[in-house]
């Protein structure tokens, strides 16, 4: 299993989540392999913690940024060697030519049947005939080869740009339609592609028409995200995420600017708790608004659950079923929640339980949220029917059968 992020613990965000808890089912059957990255934050006890996961842990450092002409060249330096190489910057950032070599005799050697690629930035280490030296080299010739998506970067890209909340706009008009060949590009390479929710299957399916691809959605740890035991009452929101991610960057400031300042002229001790490690610059000024706290990263999520009243998702970017949605939804939380908040997710139609409230625009957050501030049945309703829906559909254990399943398929 390649993960240039490091995924222990497992609360750190969706991709080290859903790595950890797949490796943690397949490492009950299979010897694993894992080659990943640490970072400056990674200790010597997590590493620990990640070695009695798996059978072998390889370990080297992430690479280090450097900037070589000063910041407008190195940008245009990044663009030019990503058309010439079609490979993206944040992808080239996190190569490590050690960990190449390493993967490459790895594989020479016959030493595992199945090797994956834990989110696609990890695409680059596994050789096609493009990359190999020769045809002998080409991975696939060799063994099954997984990309697990987690999310498409073509599609996060131009879903960014028709929100209108890109990080630079004019760069990722011109990043889409590399991004949009580099996907196509890559996919092609492995034996078997897997994504976590219909929208993206049917998007890499139109890149990819003839590949294999395998919807499986992320899971929840139960024993971490335990049902409430009660209901809080109140009037306290809350938000989870890590905070140093774009699309959650924007959701809790749209949140806090747009909809939560009409909230507290109706319930003046709303509160907002936004949770999450690694908070951006431009979150932690939002603790200068009334009622907003800002926590960083905190030892356990679900007691922060728990005392939540309403849990909101108000995301208007970024692909995939939310971990944040699932996690909330197995603690009880009620939650509010965009259409890509609840992407994956049936929560709402004539013939289906209702387990969450839908919003995209501020007056939808608004009359939901003061719905269920003013009516304990619906909260109690919504709780109950958001855990019995994770329990059932969106376990790890059903999640790591399912990967299993690709990961030993004879198919091709």
């Amino acid at each position: 299993m390649l993960s240039s992020t490091f995924p222990y613990p497992p609360t750190r965000g969706g991709t080290q989540v859903r790595t950890f808890h797949l490796l943690k089912y397949l490492s009950q059957h299979h010897a694993i392999t894992l080659v990943t990255q640490r970072e400056s934050d990674v200790t010597d006890a997590e590493i620990v913690g990640l070695q009695n996961c798996v059978d072998n842990l390889i370990l080297f450092n992430r690479p280090k940024k450097t900037n070589k002409y000063g910041k407008i060249v190195d940008k245009i330096q990044r663009f030019s060697s990503f058309i010439q190489q079609g490979i993206p910057p944040n992808v080239l950032n996190r190569y490590s030519t050690e960990m190449q070599t390493w993967v490459d005799n790895f594989v020479q050697a016959g030493k595992c049947d199945v090797i994956t690629s834990e989110h696609s930035v990890n695409e680059i280490y596994v050789r096609c005939l493009a990359t190999s030296r020769s045809a002998s080299t080409h991975f696939q010739k060799r063994l099954r080869t997984v990309v697990n998506i987690h999310s498409s970067v073509y599609g996060t890209c131009r879903n960014q740009l028709n929100a209108g909340i890109s990080e630079n706009r004019f760069r990722d008009q011109l990043y889409l339609p590399l991004l949009r060949r580099y996907e196509q590009r890559y996919c092609s390479k492995f034996s078997a592609i897997v994504v976590t929710t219909e929208e993206d299957r049917v998007q890499i399916q139109e890149l990819n028409p003839n590949s294999e691809i395998k919807v499986i959605p992320n899971g929840v740890d139960l024993i971490s995200f335990p049902d409430r035991t009660h209901d809080p009452n109140g009037h306290r929101i809350i938000f989870i995420g890590a905070m140093d991610n774009l699309a959650n960057i924007d959701a809790v400031c749209f949140f806090s600017n747009k909809v939560l300042p009409e909230i507290q002229k109706l319930y003046p001790d709303t509160t907002f708790d936004i949770v999450g490690s690694r908070p951006a610059p431009e979150v932690l000024a939002l603790q200068e608004k009334p009622g907003i706290t800002v926590t960083g990263r905190v030892s356990s999520m679900v007691e922060y659950l728990h005392k939540a009243t309403v849990c909101v998702v108000p995301m208007r970017t970024g692909f995939g079923i939310k971990n944040k949605t699932l996690e909330a939804m197995a603690a009880g939380v009620p939650i509010v929640a965009s259409d890509r908040g609840l992407e994956g997710l049936a929560v709402d139609g004539s013939s289906i339980p209702l387990r969450a409230l839908r919003a995209n625009q501020p007056t939808e957050y608004i009359t939901a949220i003061c719905q269920l501030f003013e009516n304990s049945q619906l909260r109690a309703e919504l709780s109950r029917n958001g855990r019995q829906f994770v329990e059932t559909e969106f376990t790890w254990d059903s999640a790591g059968k399912r990967y299993e399943e690709v990961l030993t398929s004879t198919e091709c």
